[in-house]
Protein backbone atom coordinates (compact mmCIF):
# COMPACT_ATOMS: atom_id res chain seq x y z
CA UNK A 1 0.00 0.00 0.00
CA UNK A 2 1.25 3.46 -0.84
CA UNK A 3 2.42 5.39 2.20
CA UNK A 4 1.20 8.83 3.23
CA UNK A 5 3.62 11.51 2.02
CA UNK A 6 4.43 14.83 3.65
CA UNK A 7 2.61 16.58 0.80
CA UNK A 8 -0.60 14.84 1.91
CA UNK A 9 -0.56 16.65 5.27
CA UNK A 10 -1.78 20.25 5.46
CA UNK A 11 -0.62 22.73 8.07
CA UNK A 12 -2.82 22.61 11.14
CA UNK A 13 -4.55 25.94 10.44
CA UNK A 14 -5.58 25.02 6.89
CA UNK A 15 -6.74 21.59 8.07
CA UNK A 16 -8.81 23.14 10.87
CA UNK A 17 -10.92 24.98 8.27
CA UNK A 18 -11.86 21.80 6.39
CA UNK A 19 -11.79 19.44 9.40
CA UNK A 20 -15.59 19.04 9.79
CA UNK A 21 -15.92 17.84 6.19
CA UNK A 22 -12.91 15.51 6.47
CA UNK A 23 -14.16 14.00 9.75
CA UNK A 24 -17.67 13.44 8.36
CA UNK A 25 -16.30 11.72 5.26
CA UNK A 26 -13.94 9.51 7.25
CA UNK A 27 -16.38 8.56 9.99
CA UNK A 28 -19.37 8.00 7.70
CA UNK A 29 -17.83 6.60 4.53
CA UNK A 30 -14.25 5.44 4.99
CA UNK A 31 -14.07 3.92 8.48
CA UNK A 32 -17.30 1.83 8.70
CA UNK A 33 -16.40 -0.87 6.15
CA UNK A 34 -12.92 -1.15 7.68
CA UNK A 35 -14.29 -1.79 11.20
CA UNK A 36 -14.76 -5.51 11.80
CA UNK A 37 -16.27 -6.80 15.04
CA UNK A 38 -15.14 -10.34 15.80
CA UNK A 39 -17.14 -11.76 18.66
CA UNK A 40 -18.05 -9.70 21.68
CA UNK A 41 -14.64 -8.26 22.55
CA UNK A 42 -12.49 -7.86 19.43
CA UNK A 43 -12.65 -5.01 16.93
CA UNK A 44 -10.24 -4.78 14.00
CA UNK A 45 -9.76 -1.38 12.40
CA UNK A 46 -8.16 -1.91 8.99
CA UNK A 47 -5.96 1.02 8.02
CA UNK A 48 -5.43 2.58 4.61
CA UNK A 49 -3.80 5.75 3.32
CA UNK A 50 -6.87 7.83 4.10
CA UNK A 51 -7.27 6.62 7.71
CA UNK A 52 -3.56 7.06 8.41
CA UNK A 53 -3.47 10.54 6.82
CA UNK A 54 -6.46 11.48 8.97
CA UNK A 55 -4.74 10.27 12.15
CA UNK A 56 -1.56 12.20 11.33
CA UNK A 57 -3.54 15.28 10.36
CA UNK A 58 -5.49 15.16 13.64
CA UNK A 59 -2.26 14.83 15.62
CA UNK A 60 -0.64 17.74 13.76
CA UNK A 61 -3.73 19.85 14.53
CA UNK A 62 -4.06 18.79 18.19
CA UNK A 63 -0.38 19.33 18.95
CA UNK A 64 0.00 22.33 16.61
CA UNK A 65 3.02 20.71 15.00
CA UNK A 66 4.96 22.92 12.63
CA UNK A 67 8.51 21.57 12.63
CA UNK A 68 9.10 19.34 9.62
CA UNK A 69 11.08 16.82 11.69
CA UNK A 70 8.15 16.40 14.10
CA UNK A 71 5.64 15.94 11.30
CA UNK A 72 7.92 13.46 9.52
CA UNK A 73 8.34 11.46 12.73
CA UNK A 74 4.55 11.12 13.02
CA UNK A 75 4.30 10.15 9.35
CA UNK A 76 6.91 7.44 9.85
CA UNK A 77 5.18 6.13 12.97
CA UNK A 78 1.70 6.02 11.45
CA UNK A 79 2.85 4.78 8.01
CA UNK A 80 4.22 1.71 9.81
CA UNK A 81 0.58 0.74 10.38
CA UNK A 82 0.02 0.34 6.65
CA UNK A 83 0.63 -2.97 4.98
CA UNK A 84 3.10 -3.55 2.21
CA UNK A 85 2.21 -5.31 -1.06
CA UNK A 86 -0.33 -8.02 -0.28
CA UNK A 87 -0.44 -7.09 3.41
CA UNK A 88 -3.26 -5.46 5.36
CA UNK A 89 -2.44 -3.37 8.41
CA UNK A 90 -4.94 -3.13 11.24
CA UNK A 91 -5.35 -1.99 14.79
CA UNK A 92 -6.80 -4.60 17.14
CA UNK A 93 -8.90 -3.12 19.92
CA UNK A 94 -9.88 -5.42 22.78
CA UNK A 95 -13.06 -4.02 24.26
CA UNK A 96 -14.06 -5.26 27.71
CA UNK A 97 -16.11 -2.75 29.70
CA UNK A 98 -15.84 -4.24 33.18
CA UNK A 99 -12.38 -3.40 34.66
CA UNK A 100 -12.13 -6.61 36.72
CA UNK A 101 -13.12 -8.83 33.79
CA UNK A 102 -10.78 -6.87 31.50
CA UNK A 103 -7.80 -7.40 33.84
CA UNK A 104 -8.59 -11.10 34.18
CA UNK A 105 -9.05 -11.72 30.44
CA UNK A 106 -6.06 -9.67 29.30
CA UNK A 107 -3.85 -11.63 31.70
CA UNK A 108 -5.27 -14.93 30.37
CA UNK A 109 -5.25 -14.04 26.66
CA UNK A 110 -1.50 -13.68 26.14
CA UNK A 111 -1.58 -16.15 23.20
CA UNK A 112 -4.53 -14.53 21.42
CA UNK A 113 -2.44 -12.35 19.11
CA UNK A 114 -0.82 -15.32 17.36
CA UNK A 115 -4.20 -16.92 16.65
CA UNK A 116 -5.94 -14.14 14.71
CA UNK A 117 -6.49 -15.14 11.11
CA UNK A 118 -8.01 -14.24 7.77
CA UNK A 119 -10.09 -16.97 6.18
CA UNK A 120 -10.24 -17.15 2.37
CA UNK A 121 -12.93 -18.52 0.09
CA UNK A 122 -10.83 -21.62 -0.67
CA UNK A 123 -10.65 -22.52 3.04
CA UNK A 124 -7.04 -21.38 3.51
CA UNK A 125 -6.01 -19.15 6.40
CA UNK A 126 -3.34 -16.50 6.92
CA UNK A 127 -2.33 -15.54 10.45
CA UNK A 128 -1.75 -11.99 11.63
CA UNK A 129 1.49 -10.87 13.24
CA UNK A 130 1.66 -8.30 16.02
CA UNK A 131 4.14 -5.46 16.14
CA UNK A 132 7.00 -7.10 18.10
CA UNK A 133 7.50 -3.90 20.10
CA UNK A 134 4.08 -4.45 21.66
CA UNK A 135 4.56 -8.07 22.70
CA UNK A 136 6.11 -8.90 26.02
CA UNK A 137 5.65 -10.53 29.36
CA UNK A 138 2.51 -9.78 31.27
CA UNK A 139 -1.05 -9.11 30.24
CA UNK A 140 -2.07 -7.93 26.79
CA UNK A 141 -2.66 -4.27 26.12
CA UNK A 142 -6.10 -3.29 24.88
CA UNK A 143 -4.72 -1.92 21.57
CA UNK A 144 -2.27 -3.66 19.20
CA UNK A 145 -0.92 -2.74 15.77
CA UNK A 146 -0.87 -5.83 13.56
CA UNK A 147 -0.22 -7.00 10.00
CA UNK A 148 -1.98 -9.64 7.96
CA UNK A 149 -0.11 -11.02 4.94
CA UNK A 150 -2.90 -12.16 2.64
CA UNK A 151 -0.68 -12.64 -0.40
CA UNK A 152 -2.91 -10.06 -2.06
CA UNK A 153 -6.07 -12.14 -1.57
CA UNK A 154 -9.19 -10.66 -0.03
CA UNK A 155 -10.43 -12.49 3.07
CA UNK A 156 -14.04 -13.59 3.46
CA UNK A 157 -13.86 -13.86 7.26
CA UNK A 158 -11.69 -12.84 10.20
CA UNK A 159 -11.36 -14.92 13.34
CA UNK A 160 -9.45 -16.36 16.25
CA UNK A 161 -8.77 -20.07 16.62
CA UNK A 162 -7.18 -19.81 20.03
CA UNK A 163 -8.83 -22.27 22.40
CA UNK A 164 -9.45 -19.52 24.95
CA UNK A 165 -11.42 -17.36 22.51
CA UNK A 166 -12.72 -19.03 19.35
CA UNK A 167 -14.70 -16.55 17.26
CA UNK A 168 -15.16 -15.74 13.59
CA UNK A 169 -16.94 -12.98 11.69
CA UNK A 170 -17.94 -13.19 8.06
CA UNK A 171 -17.04 -10.03 6.18
CA UNK A 172 -19.82 -8.14 4.46
CA UNK A 173 -19.59 -7.35 0.77
CA UNK A 174 -18.73 -3.73 1.65
CA UNK A 175 -15.95 -4.87 3.98
CA UNK A 176 -14.50 -7.23 1.35
CA UNK A 177 -14.65 -4.46 -1.28
CA UNK A 178 -12.86 -2.00 1.02
CA UNK A 179 -10.09 -4.50 1.83
CA UNK A 180 -9.74 -5.47 -1.84
CA UNK A 181 -9.32 -1.79 -2.75
CA UNK A 182 -6.69 -1.42 -0.03
CA UNK A 183 -4.79 -4.45 -1.32
CA UNK A 184 -4.89 -3.01 -4.86
CA UNK A 185 -3.47 0.36 -3.69
CA UNK A 186 0.13 -0.42 -4.51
Amino acid sequence: MRKVARADIADWQAYSVRRPEVRRHLLEEVRPPRRVHVGEHLTLLFENRETVAYQVQELVRAERLEREADIQQELDTFNARLGDDGVLGFTLVIEIADPDERARLLAAWTLLLTHLYAHFDDGARAYATPDPRQVGAGPLATVHVMKLDTGGRTPVAIGSDWEGHRVEALLSEAQRAALAADLADG
